[in-house]
């Protein structure tokens, strides 16, 4: 289950990659905008600000952030709709999937079958974190390979879910699509509290840490967390105050070719 309070936690972190994206799609007027995994909808309310003349869909699995989202005075139909199911009505001009699809194995054939689906001229632009390396994620790792939790957590953890933009390019322009990738590292400055949790902790409870939580119950939960707690304080120690967290992103804008229907 998600939880949106949770996840808004680092919200401004966590929406600059969304805006850089999102300066990179130079679309005028499209008809209709879709954003594929769209949260608790803030930066979907964003898409309707930047194209107000276009029909603006948001779409997520979670019930519970399409609650947060419809809350949102925005010009926005949200539903909750799991974007492995979403197939093009034929006038979406810009789809865009900010932080979602690295949650789906295989996302890979979505991408292909988009670029097919989509009108010609239509841009989709994804962007994914590519931090799987980081000290963030060995420490999960580490710790759900204990004995104590490597039978229940291990196997929800997948090593490396997304690939470079390398790859994305090469697959987006054999499915006919002119492509723009490209990936950042952010360093994120997280204030550190005294007597507060970890921030890359309480960072990581809003998403990585989700399928743990899940599969725990509240002591072994209790246990997990502390025992991550420790090995993050150890790889991200406090300085002036504060925690400096590198984050990389992986960047994708295409547009389609002439093998969809033209727009009219």
């Amino acid at each position: 289950m998600w939880d949106p309070t949770t996840y808004l936690r680092f919200g401004d972190e966590r929406s600059r990659p969304f805006h850089d994206l999102l300066a990179r799609i130079p679309a005028e007027r499209p008809r209709a905008v879709v954003d594929l995994g769209c949260g608790p909808g803030q930066l979907t309310a964003v898409l309707a600000e930047r194209w107000p003349a276009s029909r603006v869909r948001g779409l997520d699995s979670s019930a519970e952030m399409i609650e947060r989202a419809e809350a949102l005075e925005a010009p926005v139909d949200f539903a909750v709709a799991d974007l492995r199911d979403w197939v093009p009505a034929g006038d979406e001009d810009v789809v865009v999937s900010n932080a979602a699809l690295q949650w789906v194995p295989g996302h890979q054939e979505l991408l292909r079958r988009w670029a097919a689906e989509l009108p010609a001229g239509a841009w989709l632009a994804m962007q994914v974190p590519g931090n799987f390396a980081a000290d963030s994620h060995r420490a999960l790792r580490e710790v759900a390979n204990r004995p104590t939790w490597r039978a229940e957590v291990a196997p929800l953890l997948r090593a490396d879910p997304v690939d470079d933009p390398a790859d994305y390019a090469a697959l987006l322009t054999a499915a006919g699509c002119a492509v723009d990738a490209w990936e950042t590292t952010y360093v994120h400055l997280l204030p550190a509290r005294p007597a507060a949790e970890h921030p890359v902790l309480a960072w990581m409870e809003g998403t990585a840490l989700r399928p743990v939580r899940a599969a725990l119950d509240a002591a072994g939960w209790s246990a997990f967390r502390a025992e991550l707690g420790v090995r993050l304080t150890a790889a991200y120690p406090v300085r002036q105050g504060q925690v400096y967290f590198p984050f990389r992103r992986v960047f994708v804008v295409a547009r389609t070719g002439d093998h969809a229907q033209e727009n009219p």
